[in-house]
């Protein structure tokens, strides 16, 4: 299954020929460039690993150099695998471009999501508010956790405050509007997780789903 790293560039909205509005992400999708063919012998399991991004030669480190050099390629900022489908074959070097994804397919696209930082548990887990009134002093706070006398102690994995956000997020089934192939874009039908410059994956749908 070919998978695309691309750049979330930001959320737009064109026309359809019948003059409906249609909310798009526009994701700069590629080129990637075939770094390695791993296989079963070698590896022990059949991958090809991408890179995108051009990166300068002094921000990698030399194994990393030595790596992209025997590839024949320049440096890279960032790096992928997929699967190949059976017959597939791919050689180092080797560019993959939005070219290749046909309009009007449905693909997942995986992210990470914003990072919201520290938030109480009612944003981070939508818990209910205490009273407003009567003099509560219980207004956003968590509720008792520790039961009483028995167990006299708070469970783990109990929801609360804490980290919010900065999770990989996958969204399926995202209609793909249009591809643009001389500038390396595609629109993508509503949103997509993370901020803008957010690094994505773009594949083909799950058959099935």
């Amino acid at each position: 299954m070919k998978e695309l790293l691309g750049r979330k560039v930001g959320m737009t909205q064109i026309f359809t020929e019948a003059g409906e509005v249609v909310p798009v992400t526009v994701i700069e999708a590629g080129p990637c460039v075939v770094t390695q063919i791993k296989t079963v012998d070698t590896d022990g399991y059949d991958a090809v690993q991408v890179a995108f991004l051009d990166q300068k030669p002094h921000r990698v480190n030399k194994p990393m150099t030595g790596h992209f050099a025997k590839a024949g390629v320049s440096p890279k900022k960032h790096l992928t695998e997929f699967k190949p489908e059976d017959g597939e074959n791919y050689e180092l070097g080797q560019k993959i471009t939005v070219a290749e994804f046909e309009e009007g397919k449905k693909i997942d696209i995986t992210g990470t999501s914003k990072g919201k930082g520290t938030q109480g548990n009612i944003k981070r887990h939508g818990h209910r508010r205490g009273p407003m009134t009567h003099g509560s002093k219980h207004k956003r706070l968590v509720g008792a956790l520790a039961a009483a006398a028995y167990p006299g102690r708070v469970f783990k994995g109990n929801k609360g405050p804490g980290r919010m956000g900065r999770d990989t997020v996958t969204v399926q089934n995202l209609v793909l509007v249009k591809v643009l192939p001389e500038r390396n874009v595609m629109l993508v039908k509503g949103a997509v997780p993370g901020v803008k410059g957010g690094i994505v994956k773009i594949r083909y749908a799950v058959k099935g789903q």
